[in-house]
């Protein structure tokens, strides 16, 4: 099976949201999209294991971090390698393989999916090490900024490289944080029982959905903004789906049902963006 196969195999085991929007990109364009979301899907399910002691969290992303930034026009998986400090066992194949799926985005938009990657794996150690406290709304604009907001100014940079699409940068950090701060809402009780809170001080869940709603504001901008391509056609399904999980989450529903998704999905794909009230 080769990379490109495999990669998408691997994505569609990790995300079935995302293995679509992915999927349906035209060549090129899917590859540094895939590219990207599984290098990220690789540092955070190091971020979020269950079991890796913090300090070992923060240095293996780092090491990966290190790893990426050494990658020139000459490097294989064969002449890299990561030292994972003997926890190759309990680590998903998604992290193992990070170089592989570095390697698999276009040479002359790589080096910016390196990057992006290199940049979230450092900050989420730093995030690691302070086992993620938030105390402040600032609190949370910087670790929301630092793991999703980032992504979205690298999507920005991925549709302008493919076809010269233009963006506003702070909408496409909305975009990134929305999805986020969704997701906070939405795992917030899972997070608590592995002692994570990224509620503010204070703050509850209806303050936390507030959050995310403000921020999905800023994603529905610029998601509308998009022409009619394939920029559009993947922003619109994780963003619809977003809609609908703030929606149920505020109806005391704790997710989407299985229906709801494929129905949310079939929407998003068939007709232009628009918002999920």
């Amino acid at each position: 099976m080769n990379l490109r196969k495999d990669a998408l195999e691997v994505l569609k085991q990790t995300s079935r949201t995302f293995y679509i929007p992915i999927h349906r990109l035209p060549d090129q364009l899917r590859e540094a999209v895939a590219s990207a979301y599984l290098c990220m899907r690789a540092i955070d399910e190091i971020e979020d294991h269950p079991t890796i002691a913090v300090k070992t969290k923060a240095k293996l992303l780092h090491k990966i971090s290190l790893t990426l930034q050494s990658i020139t026009e000459k490097t294989t998986v064969e002449n890299v390698k990561i030292d994972w400090d003997n926890h190759e066992s309990e680590l998903d194949e998604v992290s193992l393989r990070v170089i592989e799926w570095a390697l698999l985005a276009p040479p002359s938009i790589a080096p910016r999916i390196w990057d992006a990657t290199a940049s979230m794996s450092d900050r989420m150690a730093y995030w690691a090490t302070k086992n993620w406290e938030i105390h402040t709304k600032s609190d949370l604009d910087t670790y929301t900024f630092s793991v999703a907001g980032a992504v979205g100014l690298l999507l920005s940079d991925l549709w302008a490289w493919y076809d010269n699409t233009q963006t506003n940068r702070l909408q496409a950090i909305g975009f990134g944080r929305g999805l986020q701060a969704v997701n906070i809402a939405r795992n917030y009780k899972e997070d608590l029982q592995r002692g994570v809170n990224f509620f503010p001080d204070g703050w509850n869940a209806t303050m936390i959905r507030e959050y995310a709603r403000q921020n999905l504001e800023l994603a529905d901008l610029y998601t509308n903004s998009l022409p009619k391509g394939p920029a559009l056609d993947f922003c619109r399904i994780p963003l619809t789906l977003a809609h609908g999980t703030l929606k149920v989450l505020s109806l005391g529903q704790e997710k989407l049902t299985r229906a709801d998704v494929i129905e949310l999905i079939e929407k998003a794909s068939q007709n232009d963006y628009v918002t999920v009230n």
